[in-house]
Parts: structure tokens; C-alpha cells; sequence
């Protein structure tokens, strides 16, 4: 049994922006233990950005991800025999996680090639407010929006 809360972990920051969001993305980015080539798609879709728009990819990327954080979601709670979906605020960190969480799995439902153009197009889409990860997030806030009726109940 644990007793008390788990100790939050500090990530180091990564070595090229020396950046700890960039390494947290990183991390969600990377599949079976294989962070130098999570850290070259991610590189590589930065600079590909960079030449793409013209603008900072690093501050693209920060804008898309922006985008595409949530700052309401419902959570279920059954009341009286009914099953009402409650309108809750995220949490600061949720709210990275989740925007994170997203991106990549729209940039890896794209259709393009490969996982450095996914990436790249998905963040572009996403710093201009469209691509799948806003319209996720778009619609997490209209059925919060939908269920605001309930949310005088408390979540407990």
C-alpha cells in the first residue's frame, strides 16, 4: 500500500533547446526505448518547419501545442441511477499531457510518407488552429459545453 502521494519526477531538459517540454514530447513521441531517433524526428520536423513557414519551428511548435491543450473535459459520474458527464476544469499538467498526447497521434493518423512530414504537417495545421489534434479539442469543449447543466454536482 503507498503511503501518500508519488514524488513528481523532474525531467532534465533536452540537449538541444535545452528545453524540458521539448524532452516531455519527446518522451511521448518515443516507441520501444528508442529516444535518439525520437529525438531526430522531432529535430528534423522542427527544421522542417522552420523551412516551410519561415518563422522559429521550436516557437511554431509552441503555438500549435497551445492550440491544441484543452481547458475543460467532462469526466462521468452516475447520480441517482443516471450516468451524467460533469464538466471539469483540467489541470496544468493534464493539459500538456493531453495536448501532447493528441498531436501525435494526429501526425501519426496523417497520410503523408513519413513520421518527420506527419509531425512537421501536424504542428503547422495545429499552429494555424486547424488539423485533427484542434478538432479533438474543439469537441472535448462542446460536449463540456453541451453538459454545463450538470455542473453544480460535485466530483468527488
Amino acid at each position: 500500500m503507498r503511503k501518500g502521494p508519488s514524488k513528481k519526477r523532474i525531467l532534465a531538459p533536452d540537449p538541444k533547446f535545452n528545453d524540458t517540454l521539448v524532452n516531455r514530447f519527446v518522451n511521448c513521441l518515443m516507441k520501444e526505448g528508442k529516444k535518439n531517433l525520437a529525438y531526430s524526428i522531432f529535430y528534423r520536423a522542427i527544421d522542417k518547419i522552420t523551412e516551410q513557414t519561415g518563422e522559429d519551428g521550436l516557437e511554431v511548435w509552441r503555438r500549435g501545442l497551445g492550440n491544441v491543450m484543452p481547458s475543460v473535459e467532462v469526466k462521468r459520474r452516475k447520480i441517482g441511477g443516471a450516468t451524467l458527464q460533469l464538466p471539469i476544469e483540467v489541470r496544468p499538467d493534464r493539459k500538456i499531457s493531453l495536448g501532447i498526447k493528441w498531436q501525435i497521434s494526429a501526425a501519426v493518423a496523417r497520410n503523408e510518407k513519413s513520421m518527420v512530414d506527419k509531425l512537421a504537417n501536424e504542428i503547422i495545421a495545429s499552429s494555424k488552429g486547424e488539423g485533427n489534434a484542434c478538432k479533438r479539442k474543439s469537441d472535448t469543449h462542446k460536449m463540456a459545453e453541451s453538459n454545463r447543466a450538470f455542473s453544480h454536482h460535485k466530483i468527488k
